[in-house]
């Protein structure tokens, strides 16, 4: 079977209708509270109406008291039958005050109902009943009613509630119904006015918004579509760029194959292997960057990794350590013996590579490269120093740009390292800046991570 599909209005008339029914269970529970509380006290209704009986007889001679009594035991059961509510028949018993008996309904042949005045208990037949017994100068007057059980006083009030309720309940739903129906429409309207957009489409909300609990909706969706088309502007852009540094290490490859091809010089064609080589290795770089950078793209953390920070950057120093060495460089590192922290493992990884290879690369040929990390005010603190040539003034606020990589150089890179560390920061909810470098030379990054 196939479930209604889930909707606002159904679930409007669902409440209402759980609000009726919870209406109906606490009217049948003070009704039988009240019940409790009549059957406790001394003003029950078989008491009432028996004193009330006993009193009518008062001046009544045996004969009428009788009459009376059993045209009384008549009605009243001809009555409790017609209204069906109660169940059984009512049983009554008078005698003299000599003992003499006057009525006596047959079901009390053979039955004794005690003597005393008040109310007390008992079985007839395995049917409990309640007596009430009330004296008077001339009579004794014994009232036998059946006893109500929980479930005959709440299935017979019950049929009493419900028809109230059913009656009430249309006028009800009914407006409930339209009322949220009429409200939900103009939800509908912004529904239909994005759905007609196209999927291009990424301007602000311009259906008039006129209810507030409508206006958080609108600028929330506002909010995502600015998101959404700086994020598509900044997508565009990378691939064009990546299509321009892609195109250049290609068509150096289709050159020099050509070269390889046709050229019958060995030294040309040498030439033309290793140009050839450092073109692949290039856009394999710069593909690798690429990837990389992609993935670091999705600004949600992904799942953090107990581990030692300290030597995790010790082995990638070491694995960066080959290439300070053909520069003569020196590679230093200021870390405590063990710092054990809940990192984003790759994303640490592409931070301490990337700023590492960086001052290598860019720095100072036979110069130094200073590595500090340390655990401070609850962040996790990664710096990287040289004292090469640096970055200009002027040039500085464009350092963490996407394939941006400066003046003053022929070192080959993808102009992507330093967008790759910041965007890595960012991923672990923490951020890269620009710093000094050693003395008064050189350039310096600072990469702080808060630490749960």
């Amino acid at each position: 079977m196939r479930l209604p599909q889930p909707s606002l209005q159904l679930r409007t008339v669902g409440s209402v209708l759980l609000a009726f029914v919870i209406v109906f269970a606490v009217l049948l529970g003070y009704l039988y509270w009240q019940y409790l509380q009549i059957m406790a006290s001394n003003s029950s209704g078989l008491r009432r109406y028996g004193d009330a009986l006993l009193q009518s007889l008062q001046a009544l001679p045996p004969d009428h008291a009788r009459s009376t009594v059993a045209a009384t035991a008549e009605w009243t059961n001809v009555r409790r039958a017609q209204v069906g509510r109660l169940p059984g028949t009512v049983l009554y018993q008078l005698r003299t005050a000599d003992d003499r008996a006057l009525v006596a309904s047959p079901a009390l042949h053979g039955v004794s109902l005690g003597t005393g005045p008040g109310m007390r208990r008992l079985e007839i037949g395995g049917t409990p009943y309640r007596v009430y017994e009330a004296h008077s100068p001339h009579y004794r007057l014994q009232v036998v009613e059946p006893w109500r059980t929980t479930r005959q006083f709440l299935w017979g009030n019950a049929g009493e509630i419900l028809p109230y309720l059913l009656v009430a309940l249309p006028c009800v739903i009914v407006p409930v119904w339209l009322s949220a129906r009429n409200g939900l429409r103009p939800l509908r309207q912004l529904a239909d006015s994005i759905a007609q957009r196209s999927p291009d489409d990424l301007r602000p909300v311009d259906t008039p918004v006129r209810h507030r609990e409508l206006k958080p909706l609108a600028q929330a969706l506002d909010s995502l579509f600015v998101r959404l088309r700086g994020r598509i502007e900044r997508e565009r852009a990378f691939v064009q760029d990546a299509a321009h540094e892609l195109r250049t290490p290609l068509a150096v490859v289709s050159a020099q194959a050509d070269v390889l091809a046709l050229s019958g010089d060995p030294r040309a064609r040498q030439e033309a292997h290793a140009q050839l080589t450092q073109a692949i290795a290039r856009a394999s770089h710069l593909a690798q960057q690429l990837l990389v950078l992609a993935s670091l793209d999705d600004l949600r953390a992904t799942a953090l990794v107990r581990l030692d920070v300290a030597q995790a950057v010790r082995q990638l120093l070491a694995q960066l350590a080959p290439i300070a060495l053909a520069r003569g460089m020196e590679l230093s590192l200021d870390a405590p013996d063990a710092l054990w922290c809940e990192v984003d493992a790759p994303a640490l990884e592409s931070i301490v590579t990337n700023l590492v290879d960086n001052a290598v690369r860019y720095g100072r040929a036979g110069g130094n490269v200073a590595v500090r990390l340390a655990h401070e005010n609850g962040e996790l603190r990664l710096e990287v120093r040289d004292d090469g040539p640096g970055v200009a003034a002027a040039e500085q606020a464009r350092v963490f740009e996407r394939f941006w990589r400066g003046a003053g150089h022929d070192t080959p890179g993808s102009g992507l390292g330093l967008a790759i560390v910041r965007q890595a920061a960012l991923r672990m909810r923490g951020s890269a800046t620009l710093t000094e470098g050693i003395g008064a030379a050189g350039v310096g990054f600072l990469v702080r991570v808060p630490l749960a």
